[in-house]
């Protein structure tokens, strides 16, 4: 295992060194509202795409709304020509995961970085989750309605499905106990006739195919979410395994990925309590798909600081107290034993128990409640098994929003919101 202090940018050479030859590099977080986690993210992701040529990076979000940012940093003839501004445009709670300055400041840079190269060699900024089924549904419109109408029938006759519900699609889920499987054949049909649509090249038509993955994905999800347990959390994750093999496929065969997403995502579930729940996670299924030699994901950690988080689902966002790391978990053993910042790339015959152990390793979600560190908020982790390297913070602050619209979001599974 090699230790690097950090304090600046090339403080990630090491971790440079291991990504050298990976195909996709996974780069989480241990909350969803900390500055350190997305400063430090942004100037690794810097490097690996001006140094290494990394050619997108794809974050947890949704597919529509990236799509706004992509068209802007990659200066698209209809692209806002602030991606600031696209940012500020997200509406589904919680905003602040995307609509935040520091987001906002890797964008721009993006931007600026690839005005100063050719259209097939700017790097892509893409949305990869599976909630945006009115947004996907009513791109696919705009799109049909352009391009091919005659298969805007297929496209109806889906959402006519689905209108009942209006925006509480968690009612779809509920009735579809009950109904006949007209809305999944329906949601089968469009994709199928929006795929063949998509097989000619251009990336308004990817992402029309895109988008009817996620109205797919979203009926899945949204069935799976009824009968509680792991297959929505399933269903979910395997589609933005599954979205982020189609663009490594889109960027061509020499493409390279860099994900952003929570820990709970990016780490390989394997190495976690989420195995014998039967869970799954993006890290794991790209392990899987791509072998450990192309793959290479990073985890990151804090012992206490401020995050920004909510106290329930929906409300508004506000800057929360992290207290210090339980006892015997992974954050209290490095507060113990590392530099106030520190960049952890495991391997090698003689790593640490508390590498190879398992421990607690903290997660927090949008959804926080400190009261709970007792308890909850901490999964069991084998750390040098579920990540290839670590980023350690000692102490954290929050980040800084966006002023977004916030409209209510779709609930999220296990744990709280991540």
């Amino acid at each position: 295992m090699l230790v690097q202090r950090l304090g600046a940018p090339s403080d990630f050479d090491p971790l440079l060194e291991r990504i050298r030859n990976a195909r996709i590099v996974m780069i989480g977080e241990a909350t969803h509202g900390t500055y350190d986690y997305y400063r430090l993210r942004e100037q690794l992701s810097r490097r690996l795409i001006a140094e290494l040529g990394f050619s997108f990076v794809a974050v947890e979000g949704d597919w529509p709304d990236c799509e706004r940012v992509h068209r802007s940093v990659t200066a698209a003839p209809d692209g806002l020509a602030d991606p600031r501004i696209a940012l500020e445009r997200f509406e589904r709670w919680p905003t602040w995961m995307w609509a935040n300055a520091e987001v906002a400041r890797f964008a721009r840079w993006l931007r600026a970085w690839n005005s100063e190269r050719p259209e097939d060699r700017r790097a892509g900024f893409h949305g990869l989750d599976v909630y945006s089924l009115w947004e996907s549904m009513q791109a696919i419109f705009d799109y049909l309605g352009e391009e091919d109408p005659t298969s805007l029938e297929a496209a109806q006759e889906a959402y006519r499905c689905f209108e009942p519900y209006g925006r509480r699609l968690e009612e779809y889920g509920d009735n579809s106990r009950f109904v006949s499987a007209r809305c999944e054949e329906e949601v089968v049909r469009l994709l199928t006739r929006t795929r063949e649509q998509a097989a000619a090249d251009g990336p308004d038509r990817f992402s029309a195919w895109q988008n009817a993955e996620v109205v797919a994905g979203a009926e899945r999800y949204y069935r799976a979410m009824v009968g509680g347990g792991v297959e929505s959390w399933n269903v979910r994750d395997v589609h933005m395994a599954d979205t982020l093999d189609r663009l490594l496929d889109l960027h061509g065969p020499d493409a390279r990925g860099i994900v952003w997403a929570h820990n709970t995502h990016v780490g390989d579930a394997r190495a976690t309590d989420m195995a014998n729940a039967g869970m799954t996670n993006i890290g794991q299924l790209a392990r899987e798909r791509h072998g450990t030699d192309d793959v290479v994901l990073v985890g990151f950690g804090s012992y206490r600081g401020t995050t920004v988080a909510a106290p329930r689902w929906g409300s508004p966002a506000e800057a929360t107290v992290v207290p210090p790391a339980r006892p015997g978990s992974v954050e209290r053993r490095l507060h113990e034993l590392m530099p106030d910042r520190a960049v952890l790339v495991f391997g090698g015959p003689d790593q640490p128990g508390w590498v190879t152990d398992q421990l607690d390793h903290r997660a927090i979600g949008v959804v926080y409640d400190p009261s709970f560190e007792s308890w909850g908020n901490y999964v069991p982790t084998r750390l040098g098994e579920r990540y290839d390297a670590f980023v350690w913070c000692d102490e954290t602050t929050a980040l800084h929003p966006l002023p977004a619209l916030a409209a209510p979001g779709e609930m999220e599974t296990y744990p709280a919101g991540v």
